[in-house]
């Protein structure tokens, strides 16, 4: 897997500023796996090639926030590599995403340009999925990311909609120095990795994303120094900080305390005095507080500077000095500023950029009835059980993620109302709360915090997670692009477990009033199998949600097991068993399980058998999709040559790949023909791709083959082929080349019907176009003329017939990829025609998609 983490200095920043964030096992090893998940290939990180021009491109956009996604190995999804500015728990949902969605990082991705987003309003027009997922006020540049020419990924930048607006132009130009950079150091990492020669294929991610911190601002840091106090001579050893803190300077420092109780202000020398009555009858001295005297003011009057004293006392055996071992801190920062916090009347509370708490005054305390030690480390809305509502977390993710002051009012279970005030950085959150009036039409209540009144505390609730409907919606979203049943399970897999938090995943279908597994995730091995091929009148709860076409939920092993006596349970402590129904047919059940206690809030549920219903459709269509194309593959094969014939003299092969839309059937097809006067190679395209495509290219072929057997001439083979198809009327056309070849002599007559022109690779390795005349596609003009043109092939030729889908890439003409083609067969050594088509092929079999599909023939004449 991928991943790591530094970050070089300067405008390419020190290796401090970038701290990777992710989760990591007991045993202190990261889930992503160590050296498996952090290296690319055999050397280098992601992170050195993403994580300082992120932290650029998030800078000179004026951003608060940014992202990385690189395609997956599967070439089917993004994946995000890497996040600054925004906690990764908030866009769970979009860690990994399909290429295909309708999101802007795939369109941006696919369509190999920069796109930007001003506002929420601009992103609900364009994407209404993900803004529903995502309802907040914000901004987003998404720039392609690219290596060796191939974009291998998305770059986004998150920018708040309440600063000025910028034009697509202006945000393109202050992307292009980060692309640049990024593309520049992702070229130098994918030069280190074994794998094919272009650099774009070596840059594939499919692990969690890793967090970089952005630079944090400049502030005064704490000074402490350091003190040697000998309690019995009076003697002390300041060392150089310590001697700064108060004001001394070392050549006029004579050692005794009498020096250091010069610079304590008269006020505060009780507090030093005390500090050695306290390390003599305690061992040690916490906090002892006092001033210095203060002349750092550049000609102002001189003032005071608090410091604190802490040490332990350090001595020997009998008789020995006994030493106080201190620090002098320097209480003029944070301190003095938690102590002027904690004086407020209001609740003063920090979070940091996941959410967790790291600050919390007394006031904030009182007014939410809980201690800031029970407290610290831990989300709020998870320890304070009245805040655990989905709503109060979204506002969190609100003001994280539009970088603007967020406020609302919560009623305590006391009766009274609280006033929350969000205030967000890209470093964290500070919140303000204080007691507030109801708003208008809401009861008073009784009393607050602090009063008589005793509260029962309610039922432990769900954890707070995003909305319900967002999940909805990205399950929906996200389902319209799975394609084949182990898509749908896969989608519903990867959207349930983390959107619930559940732990355990299964789907299950019905077969001749039977239930046979499709798909697991999470269980222990072999649990499932007692299971398999249980009728509909066996007593499970799957069984009766989908009988019964209600949804069960089980909030502990308790509940189960008084429900169905004697059910074999593994470790989960709750459950949900929903029923797929599609159309009004019983589909299947989908299990799930958590590893913890959980209630089902209304929403929750509702929310579950929402999106069962949504699954069920999903499978119900990707299961006719299977049978459907499990027809047009099975008729596309038997319609392309499952071997081509031996010809002495020569040596053929053939590639075909189906393109990646619709059915992936279509109407490429090759072969290799002996006729009386030597062998006919031919290739051909018809337009489309469906089972009627495919159709007609059988009858194409089918037509060709018995022209060439009767030994008419090439001309006239393909002069009856157009006639034919002209008769058909089929409503399509096809391109085809036609070359019957003597391979005695190495002559060749050659036709060609408005297909790309064949690929020569002379003896010396020099690779040509060969311009042939040509005529209309096929089945334009009945009557249509077919000129045809001679040929001389040389012993080590390699002739290259191909139809476009192996040449046509989006966003580049067809005489580029021909060219590009060209410069590969020439480079390629010739000894192997099998090596030679995999990698003429390559390209196209590794593209995430493939708009058409793409045939060749290589024929190498001996």
């Amino acid at each position: 897997m991928e991943s790591g983490a530094s970050v070089p200095g300067g405008r390419e920043m020190d290796e401090a500023t970038a701290v990777p964030d992710g989760p990591r096992s007991p045993g202190g090893r990261s889930r992503r796996g160590g050296e498996r998940r952090s290296r690319t290939g055999d050397t280098g990180r992601f992170e050195d090639a993403l994580s300082a021009p992120l932290i650029e491109a998030v800078r000179d956009l004026g951003g608060y926030g940014g992202l990385v996604y690189l395609r997956s190995r599967d070439l089917r999804s993004l994946v995000l590599a890497m996040v600054t500015g925004v906690p990764r728990s908030l866009l769970r949902a979009w860690w990994r995403v399909p290429i295909s969605g309708a999101l802007p990082m795939a369109e941006a991705y696919r369509r190999d340009e920069t796109l930007w987003l001003t506002d929420e309003r601009a992103t609900m027009v364009r994407f209404p999925h993900f803004t529903a997922g995502l309802p907040y006020s914000f901004g987003s540049a998404h720039q392609p990311v690219r290596s060796g020419g191939e974009a291998v990924g998305v770059l986004v930048v998150l920018r708040s909609a309440a600063r000025t607006p910028m034009e697509a132009e202006a945000v393109d130009l202050a992307l292009r120095p980060a692309e640049r950079h990024m593309e520049e150091r992702l070229g130098r990492l994918a030069a280190d990795r074994s794998g094919p020669e272009n650099a774009a294929y070596r840059i594939e991610y499919d692990d969690e994303p890793v967090s970089v911190r952005l630079p944090t601002p400049s502030v005064t840091p704490v000074r402490v120094g350091l003190i040697d106090w000998d309690l019995d001579s009076g003697r002390c050893t300041p060392d150089d900080e310590a001697l700064a803190l108060l004001g001394i300077d070392r050549v006029g420092f004579g050692g005794g305390m009498a020096d250091i109780e010069a610079r304590v202000s008269p006020d505060d020398l009780h507090e030093l005095r005390a500090a050695r009555h306290d390390a003599i009858t305690r061992g040690r001295v916490r906090s002892r507080r006092f001033r210095v005297r203060d002349e750092s003011g550049h000609g102002r009057e001189s003032g005071y500077r608090p410091v604190e004293l802490w040490g332990h006392l350090s001595h020997g055996g009998a008789g020995s000095a006994r030493v106080l071992v201190a620090a002098l801190v320097d209480a003029a920062g944070g301190l003095t500023a938690a102590e002027a916090a904690e004086r407020l009347p209001d609740g003063l509370f920090s979070l940091d950029q996941d959410g967790r708490l790291t600050y919390a005054n007394r006031r904030c305390e009182e007014l939410l009835g809980s201690g800031r030690e029970e407290l610290l480390g831990r989300y709020p809305w998870e320890v304070i059980t009245w805040l655990r509502d989905p709503a109060y977390e979204d506002r969190y993710r609100a003001a994280m993620l539009s970088q603007e002051q967020v406020s609302f009012l919560v009623r305590h279970p006391a009766g009274n109302w609280l006033s929350f005030v969000l205030y967000p950085d890209v470093h964290g959150l500070t919140g303000r709360v204080h007691p507030t009036v109801p708003p208008y039409g809401a009861d008073a209540g009784g009393p607050g915090p602090g009063g008589t009144a005793t509260v029962r505390p309610p039922k432990p609730v769900a954890t707070a997670r995003a909305g319900a409907l967002y999940h909805v919606v990205q399950m929906a979203s996200v389902l319209t692009e799975a394609v084949t049943v182990r898509d749908v399970c896969l989608a519903v897999s990867e959207q349930l477990l983390p959107a619930f938090g559940a732990t355990e995943l299964a789907l299950y279908t019905v077969r001749e009033g039977r239930m046979f597994l499709l798909w697991e995730s999470g269980y222990p091995e072999g649990f499932l199998t007692q299971f398999e091929g249980v009728t509909l009148d066996t007593q499970l709860p799957g069984v009766h949600a989908l009988t019964t076409r209600l949804p069960l939920f089980f909030e502990s092993p308790e509940d189960l097991s008084i429900a169905y006596p004697g059910i074999a349970m593994d470790r989960m402590n709750a459950w949900s068993f929903l029923p797929l129904i599609a159309s009004g047919h019983p589909i299947g059940s989908c299990i799930l399980g958590w590893d913890v206690p959980h209630r089902f809030t209304a929403d929750e549920r509702s929310a579950l058998t929402a999106l069962s219903g949504l699954a069920a459709q999903a499978m119900e269509r990707a299961r006719l999709y299977d049978s459907e194309s499990a027809v047009a593959r099975g008729l596309q094969e038997g319609l392309l040559p499952h071997r081509l014939p031996a010809v002495e003299g020569l040596r053929t092969t053939g590639r075909y790949l189906p393109g990646t839309r619709g059915m992936a059937i279509g109407g490429d097809w090759y072969d290799v023909i002996t006729t009386g006067r030597g062998v006919a190679l031919v290739i051909g395209d018809v337009e489309g791709h469906s089972v009627g495509a495919a159709a007609v290219m059988g009858q194409l072929r089918s037509a060709v083959h018995a022209f060439a057997a009767s030994e008419s001439p090439p001309q006239e083979v393909i002069t009856r082929t157009n006639r034919l198809l002209a008769e058909l009327e089929a409503d399509v056309f096809a391109t085809c080349c036609y070359i019957e070849l003597d391979p005695r002599t190495g002559h060749a007559l050659a036709v060609r019907a408005g297909h790309p022109p064949p690929l020569l690779r002379r003896p010396d390795g020099h690779a040509e176009t060969l311009d042939l005349a040509g005529g209309v596609m096929l089945g334009v003009q009945p009557d249509a003329v077919y000129p045809v043109t001679a040929l001389t092939l040389d012993p080590g030729s390699v002739l290259a017939l191909y139809t476009d889908g192996l040449v046509e890439q989006p966003g580049s003409d067809i005489e580029t990829g021909i060219e590009e083609i060209r410069r590969r067969l020439a480079d390629t050594p010739a000894d192997s025609v099998e090596h030679l088509a995999d990698r003429l092929v390559r390209t196209a079999q590794r593209a995430r998609e493939r708009p058409d599909d793409v045939a060749l023939l290589l024929t190498a004449y001996r």
